[in-house]
């Protein structure tokens, strides 16, 4: 497996940087990455992959929980989960594995809270797969007909048990409303101007009132923490790197909104 990090680095930087040069520099990353994974040895390996197989078991689990948290599942949001899956490229055997996982979560007794501590004490101190994980479930949530009071409660203890604040979560939920208007559809699809800008300064999580260089610093910071390449060698599932595209591609959609506002260079 020593080939791992360079692949998967060399395909990041190629689609970041759009080009030869970009896959150079992923494929140096990659390269560092294979070197630490060696020099840690097989216990290195073995917890990166069981960090992969319990965030995968945990996102399709939650994600019936959630959808079954007002009572019903409905189309809708069978046909959000179905979305989800295709644009994370699944497998035949991955596709039948988060059915299983999505049905179990739809149990009455399916244990969040404990379901929830395993992925939190197993990410440890990964605030930014934490992260990730409650936007894949936030937007499923939004393809699947939008929050209602229950779903809500139940964000509010998922947020709770992964120490996910609710600054954390309104800024989540602004990325979403964000790249659902620049999709032309979903529910940000007719918001105005002013609020599409207060949408990003919630992204980048500062004020209408901080400085360009509070700006750009806030900017800088969310890019490096959470670089696709990084998350994928803190564990999570290479399947699911689409949706670390994703954010970062809303973080810069954020602060370009912002630059443009400012008539900053």
């Amino acid at each position: 497996m020593g080939w791992y990090g360079k692949l998967i680095g060399a395909i990041l930087g190629a689609i970041i940087g759009r080009g030869l040069l970009g896959a150079i520099v992923g494929f140096l990353i990659g390269h560092q990455f294979d070197r630490r994974a060696r020099s840690g040895g097989p216990a290195v390996g073995g917890h990166r992959r069981a960090i992969s197989h319990g965030f995968f078991r945990a996102t399709f689990q939650v994600m019936g929980h959630v959808a079954k948290s007002d009572g019903r599942v409905t189309a809708q949001e069978i046909d959000a989960a179905r979305a989800v899956m295709r644009r994370f490229s699944l497998g035949e055997d991955d596709v039948r594995r988060a059915i299983d996982f999505y049905t179990e979560g739809k149990r009455a007794d399916f244990p969040l809270e404990s379901v929830l501590a395993d992925l939190s004490a197993s990410v440890a101190g990964r605030s930014d797969l934490r992260r990730l994980f409650v936007q894949i479930q936030l937007e499923a949530s939004m393809l699947g007909g939008g929050l209602n009071p229950p779903t809500r409660a139940v964000f509010a203890r998922m947020c709770a048990a992964l120490g996910i604040s609710a600054a954390e979560f309104a800024a989540l939920e602004a990325m979403l409303r964000m790249h659902a208007h620049g999709r032309g559809s979903g529910p940000g699809q007719a918001r105005s101007a002013p609020s599409r800008l207060a949408d990003a300064y919630q992204v980048l999580g500062v004020a209408a009132s901080a400085s360009d260089r509070d700006v750009k610093l806030a900017y800088r910071r969310l890019m490096s923490q959470n670089h696709p390449d990084k998350l994928v060698a803190n564990g999570l599932p290479a399947s699911m790197i689409e949706a670390a595209h994703e954010r970062t591609r809303s973080i810069i959609e954020a602060y370009e909104a912002i630059r443009d506002s400012r008539g900053m260079k």
